[in-house]
């Protein structure tokens, strides 16, 4: 790919009228390598997402086991989110990547190695599976805070975009590939085939992450307050968050949206009801991914918007809609189709959602609200699960569904109206001091950016 030096003046003849996906950020070396590294990683990872429960199933025999596994990854994902998120902002993002990733490799090994000596251990299963969690929760706000340091604000946009469409792509095609692991090599050869994939896939990851720029936290004032790691610092990126009622309201749409309206909890049962069971569940779970991918490859007018507030309102209340009148659909390809279309509002809303986070916090607070976010975007799909499941014992499916859909459109619509803030966000409307200007003299040729440092006494970087 040829790499062009990302000037003001090609930026503003790059801003073209398509609807296709967004390449710009591509330009950008460092950008490149980690969204490579990224893209195949997830994809490796679905391997073992189907291969852990598919393992304990096959052990212990009981769903209730297997649902313990989600309480196990759970539980060190909200601690440890925000733990790295504090630590994004004291130490090299870098090298806290390498570590979170490390650990989280270690655990993927640590699988492979019980299910070749046929271990047969679930309590095993659920420390591996809790490790792994850990390593992903640290790395991941590190990874998202990297973002903004490595390609220009006016692309954050369309970066977000390009990461959040392979992540549904991989959650696609990977489980497809794990299914034919399982049908060609049974069970038990085939979760030892399915670690070894997502185990060699990951060290991808490791050489992405090793060849990006150091970047270590930024200058700060003689004055200013040093962040710190431990509980201090995950407070104050805490009270920083409630006096930003746009943050805020950006996560509250998002936890209404999956609190109230994540349907798959409710995938099984519909499929075996209306649609007598057989590939219908499996069409189900991948129709939401697959509007994503759509979404995402249609995605060139996203970073055009000025008024991400509003887009994103309008992203959370249609993902509501579509939810809602699919759980009334009585064809599978119908339900199927208002899936899809809920996945393509999803991640749009998920665009905005991110890119807000990344241009509107300021740097020295960037990781630890990246924490939060990690752990708001997967805590909600899990309460959601809870919640659908709850209901829908008491009320019936299509009500828990159907009902759930439609709550959360309304909900979403009315928190804007009644807070308007997110409304009135327009990307550079905040008087953030940590913004880079700096950074968008770079052209991607430097490595995005591997000698750069922040001048002390320009201030620049604070």
């Amino acid at each position: 790919m040829t790499e062009e030096p990302l000037t003001e003046e090609t930026e503003r003849i790059a801003e073209r009228k398509g609807w296709m996906i967004d390449l710009r950020p591509l330009r950008v070396v460092a950008y490149r390598r980690m969204w490579i590294g990224n893209g195949v990683s997830f994809f490796g990872f679905q391997f073992t997402s189907v291969a852990v429960p598919v393992e304990m199933f096959a052990i212990t025999h009981s769903s209730g086991w297997v649902g313990l596994l989600g309480v196990a990854g759970l539980l060190p994902l909200l601690v440890f989110g925000l733990w790295g998120g504090a630590a994004a902002d004291v130490v090299d993002r870098r090298r806290l990547l390498l570590a979170g990733s490390l650990l989280a490799w270690l655990s993927t090994l640590g699988l492979l190695v019980q299910a070749l000596l046929g271990a047969g251990n679930p309590m095993l299963l659920l420390a591996l599976v809790a490790v792994q969690s850990a390593g992903f929760a640290i790395s991941s706000p590190a990874r998202q805070a990297i973002v903004p340091r490595i390609v220009p604000a006016a692309l954050v946009p369309a970066a977000n975009t390009l990461g959040f469409t392979t992540t549904p792509a991989g959650g696609v095609l990977g489980p497809l590939a794990a299914g034919l692991i399982f049908g060609a090599y049974g069970t038990n050869a085939g979760v030892t085939v399915a670690y070894a994939v997502d185990a060699l896939l990951f060290t991808i990851t490791f050489w992405a992450t090793y060849r990006l720029p150091p970047i270590p936290p930024i200058v700060l004032a003689a004055d200013e307050r040093r962040p710190t790691a431990g509980l201090h610092g995950i407070a104050d990126g805490l009270r920083f968050l409630v006096t930003k009622p746009v943050l805020l309201l950006s996560f509250g749409v998002d936890i209404v949206a999956m609190v109230f309206a994540m349907p798959r909890a409710l995938f099984p049962e519909v499929a075996l009801d209306r649609f007598g069971g057989g590939p219908a569940v499996g069409w189900l779970y991948s129709a939401i991914a697959i509007g994503s991918v759509v979404g995402g490859l249609t995605s060139g007018w996203i970073g055009r918007v000025k008024r991400q507030g509003v887009a994103l309102v309008i992203a959370v209340v249609g993902w509501g809609v579509a939810i809602g009148f699919s759980g009334l659909a009585r064809s599978l390809w119908l339900m199927v189709l208002l899936l899809a279309v809920a996945g393509a509002a999803d991640l749009v809303s998920a665009v905005y959602r991110q890119s807000i986070l990344q241009t509107f916090a300021p740097d020295r607070l960037r990781g630890r609200l990246q924490g939060v976010f990690t752990v708001v975007v997967a805590g909600g799909p899990r309460l959601g699960d809870l919640r659908a499941g709850a209901t829908a014992d008491l009320t019936g499916a299509t009500a828990s569904w159907a009902g759930g859909g439609f709550v959360a459109a309304g909900l979403a619509a009315a928190l804007a109206v009644t807070f308007p803030a997110l409304l009135r966000y327009r990307p550079g409307s905040n008087a953030d001091a940590d913004r880079n200007p700096a950074l968008l003299r770079y052209g991607p040729g430097d490595d995005a950016g591997a000698e750069r440092k922040s001048p002390p006494e320009t201030g620049v970087d604070r």
